[in-house]
């Protein structure tokens, strides 16, 4: 009897330990800490900003070991957290608002494994760390945005109850609805404490021409408007970190108006900072076509009805006042290359809703100009003279003006951006939703292990020294087989860490957990073939007889035992969460493997071993 296998099979072998230890290899390479500096538009740092950066970290004696350009950004790479930290308050003061400032975690994985798509697999936060964001919510601004929407809401629903009204001005914090007389007034009071009760105070002043109407919020409704953006914000936000494709990440509230955000793992830390804390959406006005806009950019007013706005190239342009639709109505958007243009576009789709309002307003205005309105908020917090100081800055922009050829529907389109990059933000901040309100980052730095390195240090240790004692056992009960079950189980280790590096699944701390018991599991039907080889042994087959009889018949108890803790591990990840499902991941890649290594790999060692030989007399088990 020969015991071996075709040279196909030992060639997939020998092609699948190649790969898993290629795949393996990036995660003996430390990580460098580094700063990440990219124009929060275009994504690309100009040369004159490139050479700004050399000249103030020199002066500063913070020069990086080395410098890199993915994508046309900077990546500046540390020898310590702590001139990272230094270098980034020094480029923080030094560059203007257009150009983000992140830390960042950068791999040093070389060139030639980067080449092959070889990376080293995520951690998560209680392994490695990540970074860390304080964000702070203005909820000030709740009472802003409530109050602009109800003074449209108020235009519109007033003049369909043919209640008689001038005008509406929006203040800060309150608005004020004028009358020609008391007795529109009382009507309009009427009706409005009927449909906004429990919404909204009303407060009578003046009288006869005079006469207005003072509204503001209620006070419980101010707090339950304040409770639900907070965690609209919370939401958005995970929907943002979905959308980088972050792994395991932790969105929590502190306090009553702060979020902590933990992203592990993170590498573009410059855009995860720009989109978590953006704020966009996009208005669609009329152009005002026939009024003089640049007499009005010159005399800083425009005419009753419009607002001046500029374009991206500073041409000034008048727009109605009156918003044909918001941002609120959109239900999807990606970004792709318009056919027409072959620049970068954003494509557009509008609840049923929006895609009703779209199609009546647009087939109103056949051939006329319209506007797409791109409107950003953002806030940051800096120190000044030891205080720290936010600043909310709000840019509006018209990126877009096109002639309406023909009624618009549901799904359209948005040219006239100036990169691919920024096509593919604003699709992702219109899909994630816009934030009930403006967030500023008051914290960020990078986050050790949570559970302690000195922990994490001792548990590897112990992890060490249970796998050695393990080896030990094999190889002194089952001498030459003890051997091979050791290095199927170094295998097995190696195959585990190069599918979760290709993958890019995180690693946790019950991750680790499921590997120790994969362990135990792969030891284990290696323990099983041996003692079935022995046992063929001691019932006098032959040693080639008993390694095949071995083999085959310790295969349906092995499989059975894994397909049920494979079952196990599938359900697991199907209700779990969070450390839970990345328990069931590592268990599930571990049990597959091990059936691979302690059966296949292993049988091929012992083919090998013995299979050639003509006359076996005795085995080393």
């Amino acid at each position: 009897m020969r015991n071996t296998y075709p040279v196909w099979v030992y060639a997939l072998i020998a092609l699948a330990i190649v790969t898993g230890g290629l795949y393996a290899l990036p995660n003996i390479f430390p990580e460098d800490p580094a700063v990440q500096v990219a124009n929060s538009r275009t994504g690309v740092v100009d040369e004159n900003i490139a050479s700004i950066i050399d000249v103030i970290l020199g002066a500063q004696g913070l020069t990086p070991h080395r410098i890199e350009e993915p994508d046309g950004q900077k990546l500046l790479r540390f020898d310590s957290a702590e001139r990272q930290l230094r270098a980034a308050d020094v480029l923080r003061g030094a560059l203007d608002d257009d150009h983000v400032v992140a830390l960042s975690l950068a791999p040093a994985t070389p060139e030639w494994l980067r080449a092959i798509n070889g990376r080293p697999m995520s951690l998560g936060l209680d392994l490695r760390g990540g970074v860390h964001f304080l964000m702070e919510v203005d909820l000030n601004a709740v009472i802003g945005t409530a109050m602009e929407r109800y003074t449209n809401e108020f235009r519109g629903r007033l003049r369909e109850e043919r209640l008689a009204f001038d005008e509406i001005e929006r203040g800060a914090r309150d608005l004020m609805i004028r009358f020609a007389s008391e007795q529109d007034r009382a009507q309009a009071l009427t009706w409005l404490r009927r449909n906004y009760r429990g919404e909204l105070n009303f407060v009578e002043r003046g009288l006869g021409a005079d006469s207005s109407l003072e509204v503001t919020l209620d006070a419980e409704h101010l707090t339950e408007l304040r409770r639900l953006a907070l965690q609209q914000n919370i939401s958005t936000l995970r929907k943002r970190v979905d959308e980088l494709g972050v792994a395991e990440p932790i969105i929590a509230q502190q306090g009553e108006s702060r979020i902590v955000v933990q992203l592990p793992g993170v590498q573009d830390t410059a855009r995860a900072k720009e989109i978590l804390g953006a704020t966009a959406t996009l208005e669609f006005r009329m152009v005002a076509e026939g009024e003089d806009a640049p007499a009005a950019a010159a005399s800083g007013r425009a005419p009753a009805g419009t607002r001046l706005y500029y374009e991206r190239d500073g041409a000034p342009v008048l727009l109605q006042r009156r918003v044909m639709l918001t941002g609120d109505y959109i239900t999807g958007a990606s970004s792709g290359i318009a056919q027409d243009t072959g620049g970068p576009a954003v494509f557009i789709n509008l609840d049923g809703q929006g895609a009703r309002i779209f199609s009546r307003v647009t087939a109103e205005n056949v051939g006329r100009l319209m506007a797409t309105v791109f409107i950003e908020t953002r806030t940051e917090t800096t120190e000044e003279d030891g205080e720290l100081v936010r600043r909310t800055s709000r840019s509006e922009e018209v990126i877009n003006i096109a002639r309406i050829n023909e009624p618009l529907g549901r799904r359209f389109q948005i040219t006239g951006l100036e990169s691919t990059r920024e096509a593919h933000n604003l699709a992702l901040l219109l899909r994630a939703g816009a934030l009930a309100a403006p967030m500023s980052i008051v914290e960020e730095r990078t986050v050790g292990p949570s559970l302690g390195q000195e922990n994490i240090d001792r548990g590897m240790q112990s992890v060490i020294i249970g796998f050695i004692a393990v080896m030990l056992f094999m190889v002194l009960y089952y001498r030459v087989f003890g051997l091979i079950a050791n290095f199927a189980l170094a295998l097995n280790l190696v195959f585990i860490v190069s599918i979760l590096s290709m993958l890019q699944a995180t690693l946790t701390l019950p991750g680790i957990a499921g590997i120790v018991l994969v362990v135990g599991i792969a030891v284990d039907a290696n323990v099983l073939i041996f003692e079935r080889i022995r046992e063929e042994l001691r019932n006098g087959m032959s040693p080639k007889a008993a390694i095949s009889g071995g083999y085959e018949r310790a295969f349906s108890t092995i499989a059975d035992a894994n397909v049920t803790t494979l079952i196990a591990a599938v359900v697991l990840f199907l209700f779990g969460t969070g450390p839970i499902k990345g328990f069931a991941i590592t268990l599930s890649i571990g049990v597959v493997v091990s059936m691979f290594t302690a059966i296949v790999v292993t049988r091929a060692i012992v083919n090998l071993t013995y299979g050639r030989q003509r006359r076996i007399t005795r085995l080393a088990i």
